[in-house]
């Protein structure tokens, strides 16, 4: 059971995110027409955006890097966990799927030594898709990098933590609707069919 001074975050990586430089310009759409941009590009190497979502607020911490790994999470969870309310607060939950940068083998016990008041869950396999934060990766993903027309590093760490900042002054909850026993009657329909 939660307490009051619980929190819950979502923790993952969006990895190789692409910077590419298209060589036509990118048409805005029109009334009448959707945008245009042309299929050829020149690609300028990935980034990394790891980020954790705190699932009462909605509001996110995020951080580009060249990569993804033990390390690069490390510091996003140090970025977290060093302020308040997390830093003092009686236990923190970190969901997070079972990828190396937080395999359920190592990661456990790598933060509760880092921070005794750190709970990893790891979700079960080939089921990321509950981890909440996924949800904030579809939106920065159709709202801020498609088309995708950034290319060098600094245009496209700009576009995604100018919009993380931008979601994070409107941050709400993600309010889940689908309950175990819609779950239970979409089986059954399954059963039937």
């Amino acid at each position: 059971m939660l307490k009051d001074d619980n929190y819950v975050l979502s923790a993952d990586e969006k990895t190789q995110i692409q910077m590419l430089g298209r060589l036509a310009p990118i048409q805005s759409p029109v009334p009448g027409r959707a945008g245009r941009y042309d299929s050829e590009y020149i690609r300028s190497g990935t980034l990394a955006y790891l980020a954790a979502l705190n699932v009462f607020s909605g509001r996110v911490w995020g951080r580009i890097d060249q990569t993804t790994g033990i390390e690069p999470f490390g510091k996003l969870v140090d970025r977290v966990m060093q302020q308040e309310p997390f830093a003092s607060a009686d236990r923190v939950f970190w969901i997070v799927d079972n990828g190396p940068s937080h395999h359920p083998s190592t990661f456990p016990a790598r933060l509760k030594t880092l921070y005794p008041n750190a709970i990893a869950v790891n979700l079960p396999f080939h089921a990321s898709w509950l981890n909440q934060i996924e949800l904030y990766f579809s939106i920065l993903q159709r709202k801020a990098l498609t088309p995708n027309d950034l290319a060098t590093a600094q245009a496209l760490s700009g576009r995604i933590l100018g919009f993380e900042d931008h979601y994070n002054h409107t941050a709400k909850p993600f309010r889940w609707n689908f309950t175990r026993h819609d779950l239970a009657k979409r089986m059954r329909l399954l059963d039937a069919a």
